[in-house]
């Protein structure tokens, strides 16, 4: 038991860390449109995970998922959603905004809070709210010393956030899902795709002199952490992956700031501090619940 727990936790932190990473290797295509990108992006999901479920005989799910009509429309909406994440998330990188991007993924988990509220009925605790106001403060701070509005940050947060959310209501394994989803997009993937590589003259010249096998490796990047933190999830307690979620955004700000070289300046610097110190509460009162569950098994454990 203990060693499926380490494992599991190993499994989370990497794909956290991976996902950190990840925006390195988007930058080894920045000479290549975003767009182009995000449609090979697509593509080689598609590809990668099909080979999974081919390898792993998981095929009877998805036959199954063409036969619900709701389950359908769900991973369609799914799609386009997580889609619009990417293709975000690629712009914002090849464009010099690593810095923003990962501030929309600290924002993420209080957009997702919010949803839970409203679609869900969700009750937040005292440590939620503080979080979310913290995050708006920091919205607000940032709009009005800056007379700009933090949107590459929203367009990564909040489409992720509803797609979590419709996720909930899609019972299909994160495998299976992905496929089906990129199932959907990867016909206007494909068009676009045979389109601009038809524009600019072929994909050596799409790809702007990027070799052409980062183009596959876009399938395995996405995949491989996903089916990591799927498999890693169902091991240990779901408060310690929230805690461990952080993880993606720190990295991503670190990158930003040491590979990238961004600029981070004062209006910034403290609009990222207070949603810090927001979501700090929420990680010390998550620790803090954990604690309380790990005493109270203990505790059934000698009573037993």
């Amino acid at each position: 038991m203990r060693e499926r727990k380490t494992l599991g936790l190993a499994a989370v932190t990497g794909s956290y860390v991976l996902w950190g990473f990840l925006t390195i290797f988007w930058s080894f295509l920045s000479q290549a449109n975003s767009v182009y990108i995000l449609a090979h992006r697509v593509i080689w999901s598609l590809v990668f995970m099909g080979l999974y479920l081919v390898v792993t005989r998981q095929w009877r799910e998805v036959v199954e998922a063409f036969r619900s009509r709701q389950t359908m429309l769900n991973c369609l909406l799914c799609g386009i959603l997580i889609t619009l994440n990417w293709g975000v998330y690629i712009y914002a990188v090849n464009s010099g905004h690593v810095l923003q991007a990962s501030l929309g993924y600290f924002i993420e988990p209080v957009v997702v809070a919010l949803i839970g509220v409203i679609a869900f009925r969700e009750k937040p605790t005292v440590a939620e709210t503080i979080t979310f106001l913290c995050a708006v403060g920091g919205i607000v701070f940032l709009t009005l010393r800056t007379g700009t509005f933090p949107t590459l940050a929203l367009l990564v947060a909040v489409p992720f956030a509803v797609y979590g959310g419709l996720k909930k209501r899609v019972t299909l394994t994160a495998q299976t899902s992905l496929f089906v989803e990129t199932l959907w997009v990867t016909p206007v993937a494909l068009l676009f795709s045979g389109w601009w590589t038809a524009q600019v003259g072929g994909t050596a010249a799409a790809l702007g002199g990027a070799p052409f096998w980062l183009l596959p490796a876009c399938g395995v990047a996405t995949s491989v952490p996903l089916l990591l933190f799927n498999r890693g999830v169902k091991e240990i307690p779901y408060y310690v992956a929230g805690i461990l979620m952080y993880i993606n955004p720190t990295l991503q700000f670190l990158v930003g700031l040491l590979y990238f070289h961004e600029a981070l300046n004062v209006n910034q610097f403290l609009a990222f501090c207070i949603i810090w110190v927001g979501l700090a509460v929420t990680m010390a009162d998550r620790i803090r619940r954990l604690r309380q569950e790990k005493r109270a098994l203990q505790a059934s454990l000698r009573k037993e």
